[in-house]
């Protein structure tokens, strides 16, 4: 499978991985390459089929919020930590505005309820695999409420104009490309004002930037 999705599954019960698997092994544009039962046992595993080569590991992981030991946020720390290359996509069945906003914070990518429908999964698994958050619309309310409920960053004194729009794009979920054609500018200008944008606010990635904007009230919510 040359272009296939390459994914790991991390959740304490059985029956959850096992339905899981043998869905998304019914989806030619997926590959399941591995399973793990706990944190500890996942970090194990991508160490063994890592292998020292990181095009072993998988493209994106679906990881359970609790479980026993290290939770997933834990988890998803340690592993971005290890392999930044890797995509999470925390998949629960709590929608506490907290945990939504700790795990979008660790670094995952989406955040979607178990309850999700198997095709729409798909889709949150392909965005993720692009680098591109997708979430539902009561996810992304829950998020709006968790971070107005946290303590405000900098005021972000000294953006243009033109890094507001960016910014406020990027939080709107928007590739490079989509801003360069709203925009009607270059996409070597949207990477500059991305990276302006992460300087500016003393960030790591376009997710965490979707947050900050998020924090600043400055995003309308919409449902998916």
């Amino acid at each position: 499978m040359n272009n296939s999705i390459k994914v790991a599954i991390v959740d304490d019960h059985d029956m959850v991985r096992l339905g899981l698997k043998t869905y998304l092994l019914m989806e030619p544009r997926i590959e399941v390459i591995g399973e793990a039962g706990s944190g500890k046992e996942a970090l194990w595993l991508l160490e063994q089929i890592s292998g020292g080569d990181a095009s072993g590991l998988p493209d994106v992981i679906l990881m359970d919020l609790m479980m026993p030991g290290m939770d997933g946020i834990e988890t998803t720390i340690e592993v971005l930590k290890r392999y930044p290359s890797v995509k999470v996509v925390m998949l629960t069945s709590f929608l506490e505005e907290d945990k939504v906003v700790k795990a979008i914070e660790a670094g995952a990518t989406s955040y979607v309820l178990k309850t999700i429908q198997a095709e729409q999964l798909i889709t949150v698994i392909d965005g993720a695999s692009r680098g591109m958050p997708v979430l539902v619309s009561e996810v992304s309310q829950a998020l709006t409420r968790g971070i107005r409920q946290k303590t405000a960053h900098n005021d972000g004194e000294g953006f243009t104009v033109r890094e507001k729009e960016v910014l406020l794009l990027i939080a709107d979920g928007k590739s490079n490309k989509e801003i360069s054609d709203e925009l009607h500018i270059s996409i070597k200008t949207v990477k500059t004002h991305v990276s302006n944008l992460l300087m500016k606010c003393a960030l790591d990635d376009r997710t965490q930037l979707a947050i900050y904007a998020h924090r600043k009230g400055w995003v309308v919510e919409k449902g998916i």
